[in-house]
């Protein structure tokens, strides 16, 4: 039986669907106001591991993954840029989704945006005001009152006491609570808006998700998954909102996988350790970052390093080689040892650690089979283990065209003289003054590829090497 953590509550519980055989799961999603990073790779492709895993279990799948398209740093993004939030947010949806197909993450069954849900949005504010869960700000604004749900704090295990004891009311705030948060917020002169019983506004960014997942999955779905970093005060909030407003339990199981670090640092701009999935690809193949990312269980921290990704494409590269100039035996049994090992890893809450531990014994097998001539024993170990990386979503490539590629961490060009650098970073500038921002891109993927970090800030771009 699959077994998955509950961070309700921080236990390991067996898993049965509310719907016998339908599994309704929603993740959150990304805003769409930059290009996706290294965090969001992690995050995607352990929901998209778990998805797969239920499939093959023999579940149905409903997954919903969100998109939120109308928040403050979309409309701070557009005025700098002097463009529509729409133009920012196409731009960035379609590079998500160019980024996430890359990494092998399948589509969502239903990818809603925040602004398509406004009605919905509504409703449920208006739900809550009417239950005395929200109240109208003296500036305009609706907020939640935090001190009407009693259990607050449950998921995170924070005490209200605690929270208040460090929270702070700026001056200019009309909040009954410093700990009561924006459930629709009053648009200022050229923002733009909707119409609402409480005049022309938008929404907060935690009542979206609680919204679009009860439009979409019902009031009672089983699975809510996303970063661990979402987990207070995002998904506190959304329960919150949620139960009070349709009196029903939310979601049933809550999972967050852990944070990504750069060598050991968290990641952060200010760092200057801040890289994006476009940054990384170009010198990556999108399979090593799979495996990168699966080699660590979903739950803990994982340290991003050159020397990680080595060891991942090391692995990938062994199990490849084990395939190689084998042909798998496409109807053959497949409930051997090694499948059962595996089986028993990902029901031990997708444990992919373990999951790829039995890969690489199957891949010795496969070996041991092809250098005793055991050509037969060889295709079905081989078939086993094509199927097995597939539930991974690795070993999608034919063996020999992997092998054949050059190093997927490739060795940096020839040092490039200062004054090139400095006509590619100038000829980029220009592309994102015009705004041909895929010649933008390719630029940037060029420098990368030459071991140049390009660095853009409110006085133009700067470059150093890596």
């Amino acid at each position: 039986m699959l077994n998955i953590h509950n961070s309700m509550g921080g236990l390991k519980e067996p898993f049965q669907p509310l719907e016998p055989g339908h599994v309704r799961m929603y993740v959150c999603g990304i805003t769409v106001y930059d290009l996706c990073h290294v965090g969001h790779a992690r995050s995607q492709v352990v929901f998209d591991v778990v998805r797969r895993w239920l499939q093959a279990s023999g579940y149905q799948v409903t997954y919903v993954r969100n998109i939120t398209d109308i928040d403050d740093k979309i409309i701070e993004r557009a005025a700098r840029e002097g463009v529509s939030w729409r133009e920012i947010t196409a731009r960035y949806i379609e590079a998500m989704h160019e980024d996430f197909a890359a990494l092998g993450v399948l589509t969502p069954d239903v990818e809603p945006r925040a602004t398509e849900y406004i009605p919905q949005i509504v409703e449920m504010i208006g739900t809550l005001v009417e239950k005395g869960y929200a109240y109208v700000a003296g500036n305009g604004d609706v907020l939640y009152s935090v001190g009407a749900f009693p259990s607050y704090g449950r998921l995170s295990g924070k005490r209200l006491g605690d929270l208040r004891a460090g929270a702070r009311v700026e001056i200019g705030e009309h909040k009954q609570d410093p700990l009561d948060f924006v459930l629709w917020k009053m648009a200022r002169p050229g923002e733009p808006s909707w119409e609402s019983p409480w005049g022309a506004g938008r929404p907060g960014w935690h009542i979206e998700c609680s919204a679009m997942s009860v439009a979409l999955l019902g009031d009672h779905f089983d699975i809510h998954g996303g970063g661990l970093d979402l987990k207070f005060p995002h998904h506190e909030n959304e329960i919150a909102q949620s139960c009070a407003a349709c009196e029903a339990p939310f979601a049933h199981v809550w999972m967050h996988n852990g944070f990504l670090n750069i060598d050991d640092e968290k990641m952060s701009k200010s760092l200057g350790n801040f890289f994006t999935i476009r940054e990384v690809l170009p010198r990556l193949r999108p399979e090593v970052m799979r495996a990168f990312v699966l080699s660590s269980h979903y739950r803990g921290p994982i340290n991003y390093s050159e020397e990680a990704l080595r060891q991942a494409d090391a692995a990938l590269k062994r199990l490849y080689l084990a395939l190689r100039d084998v042909a798998p035996v496409a109807d053959g049994p497949m409930a051997g040892e090694w499948s059962a090992r595996f089986a028993a890893a990902m029901d031990d809450d997708f444990n992919t650690p373990e999951a790829l531990a039995a890969l690489q014994g199957l891949a010795r097998a496969l070996n041991t089979a092809k250098a005793a001539g055991e050509r037969e024993e060889a295709g079905l170990l081989a078939a086993e283990l094509c199927r097995l990386g597939s539930l991974l979503g690795l070993l999608g490539h034919d063996p020999g065209a992997w092998l054949s590629m050059a190093s997927s961490l490739a060795e940096a060009a020839d040092d490039l003289a200062d004054d090139v650098i400095d006509g590619l970073v100038a000829a980029r500038s220009e592309a994102r003054q015009r705004r041909d921002w895929a010649e933008s891109d390719r630029l940037r993927a060029e420098l990368d590829a030459a071991g140049v970090i390009v660095e853009d800030g409110p006085t133009g771009s700067s470059w150093r090497r890596k």
